[in-house]
C-alpha cells in the first residue's frame, strides 16, 4: 500500500485563530485492486502561518475542520442577509 499528501487552502471568513486562508494537507493511503483505486484519509493538517515567517503545522480531525467551515460559512450567510437587510429597510422617518 502506498501513501500520498494533497494539499488544499481553506478560508474561513470569521478566522478563529489567525486572519487569512489556512492551507490543508490530507495525508492518504492509496489501495488498489482490480480495476481502481480508493484513497483512505490518515490525518490531517492544518498549516498556520504566524507573523515573521514562523509557522505551525497543526494536527485536526477532518469532520471537525469540515463542521468549523460549514458553522463559518453559515455565519457569514446570515450576517450577509442580516447587513443587507438592514441597508434595505426604510428609515424610521420615512415610516
Amino acid at each position: 500500500m502506498s501513501s500520498r499528501t494533497t494539499t488544499s487552502v481553506v478560508a474561513f471568513l470569521h478566522p478563529f485563530l489567525v486572519a487569512g486562508d489556512y492551507e490543508v494537507l490530507a495525508d492518504e493511503d492509496i489501495m488498489s485492486s482490480r480495476g481502481f483505486a480508493a484513497c483512505r484519509r490518515t490525518a490531517t493538517f492544518l498549516l498556520i502561518n504566524w507573523h515573521a515567517g514562523k509557522c505551525e503545522l497543526r494536527a485536526v480531525e477532518h469532520r471537525d475542520l469540515e463542521f468549523t467551515l460549514a458553522q463559518d460559512h453559515a455565519n457569514a450567510n446570515t450576517n450577509a442577509m442580516k447587513n443587507g437587510a438592514a441597508a434595505l429597510s426604510p428609515s424610521e422617518e420615512q415610516i
